[in-house]
């Protein structure tokens, strides 16, 4: 390992004051020898970088002129960044003095490891993981991500189960370790996504490139998870349905993207009825809204598809459906699946 490399630690604000105000000093308490700590600005209209500046004046601040949404205000503000490795890192995300260091160890000590997450645990209920990435992220053969710790809605106890160190399809965004080599090769996330998703999607192209994924147990960060869009947000539905045709078509073969995307229509109709019986319209207008935009968008994002790899190939892969194992077989945990299904 070299002798420790600059890392940089990019918050990006929109908004934010609340969890900046509250988190700040967890983050900026960091052990790490070699770091920056940035925050990058969505073109904020609170009074969020004047408390930064006041009370945090050796942080850098990066702005941008708008609200590129997640993916793109990364990208814009990563831009400008000089370091070894980013850390993108959510504003409403506690972390010990020690989350640092085993991440970046775990990185140094394999050149084709390029991204890693750490345990992700909830800020609120802190013996139980975190929606947003929990113990590392996985997909199953339709598109749908889960997390050891956490299937669909259903989030396990932390009981030590799952701290070993494992390769994983995909990190969270929430706490993003990155190499900034392997940021810059894949050309950081699809602005096209706006917010949600994105991670899981360059992650995917990560592993195309023939890189590898992480999760390390040994560094512990606990998330408040939904300051931006709660779940129950409609826009966040619509991201999240729309993004997903949009991830699968960009990243699976051609004969296995149309077919995917087939049952997925159909999948997502039954979501859609089911919003529609529990009486939340706005649910079932966005995902109507998620198709009307992935064909809208289908040529610009047939141009980004990339057929260098198989899916088998792909570590995390599960190829078996997680809606089947959670409606017929009621498994709610990860360990419940059976380990021959994942590549």
């Amino acid at each position: 390992m070299r002798k420790s490399p600059k890392v940089a630690v990019v918050i990006l604000n929109w908004n934010g004051r609340f969890f900046l105000e509250k988190f700040l000093p967890s983050v900026y308490n960091s052990s790490y020898p070699n770091i920056e700590f940035i925050v990058g600005d969505n073109a904020s209209t609170d009074d969020s970088i004047d408390f930064i500046k006041k009370n945090y004046p050796q942080i850098t601040i990066l702005e941008n002129d708008q609200n590129y949404g997640f993916a793109g205000g990364y990208n814009h503000i990563l831009s400008r960044v000089e370091a070894d490795y980013y850390v993108l890192l959510n504003s409403d995300v506690e972390v010990k003095p020690n989350w640092i260091e085993p991440v970046i160890a775990l990185l140094e000590s394999d050149s084709t490891l390029v991204a890693a997450q750490p345990k992700i645990l909830a800020y609120h209920r802190k013996t139980h993981f975190e929606h947003a990435g929990a113990a590392g992220g996985y997909i199953d053969r339709f598109g749908y991500p889960f997390c050891r710790g956490r299937l669909m809605q259903h989030v396990e106890e932390d009981l030590g189960q799952y701290n070993d160190v494992q390769e994983i399809f995909w990190a969270t965004g929430a706490a993003l370790f990155i190499k900034a080599k392997a940021w810059q090769e894949a050309k950081g996330f699809d602005e096209d996504f706006f917010a949600h998703m994105e991670e899981i999607d360059l992650c995917w192209r990560l592993q195309k490139l023939g890189y590898r994924i992480a999760y390390c147990p040994d560094s512990t960060v606990y998330h408040v998870g939904g300051g931006t869009l709660n779940t129950s947000n409609p826009k966040k539905t619509y991201l999240n349905f729309r993004n997903n045709l949009f991830m699968l078509q960009k990243n699976l073969p051609l004969g296995q993207a149309i077919l995917t995307i087939g049952i997925r229509f159909w999948l997502d109709l039954l979501a859609l009825i089911v919003f529609l019986t529990q009486g939340k319209f706005k649910d079932a207008w966005a995902v109507s809204r998620a198709h009307q935009h992935f064909f809208k968008y289908f040529f610009k994002n047939a141009r980004k598809r990339t057929d260098n790899q198989v899916e088998e190939k792909l570590k995390g892969w599960y190829n078996m459906s997680i809606l089947w194992d959670l409606s017929i077989h009621k498994f709610t945990k990860f360990s419940q699946l059976a380990k021959k299904y994942f590549s």
